[in-house]
């Protein structure tokens, strides 16, 4: 099998023990991503979001591995999660759907793999958590104020992983953030 893993944030530029084949390109599929997870250490990161989300391109990189359920794991490793948060399209056998709009992203990965051909790909599938962590509805100016009042050290580091998003990966807040001059 071609396995490929789909990336739009921190496994580009931040991969520590991923194995994986050659460099990230570019071409992936188009995802709708937004920075709607708060993640342990405060920052904004992506996920797939098809509720606030703006659909942009993402990256792939070949896996090494030739099993899915492999791939799954390195993956799962890597973004310190477990296997239920890994997506995949796998195009011998029938795609799990686990999460709300999973059968969405599945079909568009899917569609995307056969026209690269590729036998299947996997990429981090966590859920928008905002506004549990909040308690508010996510929004851009919601989230800007959010960034403003973190500690500073915490806000210099959620403002370092939105600027070493790949340009293409060009999400509402982002733009926002880059119109106000905070980026």
């Amino acid at each position: 099998m071609r396995i490929v893993i789909l990336g739009w944030g921190s496994l580009i530029w931040d991969p520590r023990n991923l194995p994986k084949e050659g460099f990230w390109q570019t071409g992936g599929p188009e995802l709708p991503i937004e920075f709607s997870r708060i993640s342990k250490d405060c920052r904004l990161t992506l996920v797939i979001d098809f509720n606030k989300g703006k659909n942009v391109p993402t990256r792939y990189v070949l896996s090494p591995r030739v099993d899915i359920n492999d791939a799954i794991s390195d993956l799962a490793l890597r973004e310190g999660t477990d296997k239920d948060n890994i997506g995949y399209v796998d195009l011998f056998n029938n795609p799990k759907y686990k999460k709300d709009n999973s059968e969405k992203t599945c079909n568009i990965v899917r569609e995307w793999c056969k026209g690269k051909e590729f036998d299947g790909a996997v990429w981090t599938a966590l859920p928008s958590n905002f506004e549990e962590e909040t308690k508010k509805k996510f929004n851009l100016n919601v989230a800007i104020n959010y960034l403003n009042g973190l500690p500073e050290t915490a806000r210099k580091n959620a403002l370092k992983y939105i600027r070493n998003t790949p340009e293409e990966v060009a999400t509402f807040l982002r733009e926002k953030l880059k119109k106000v001059g905070v980026i």
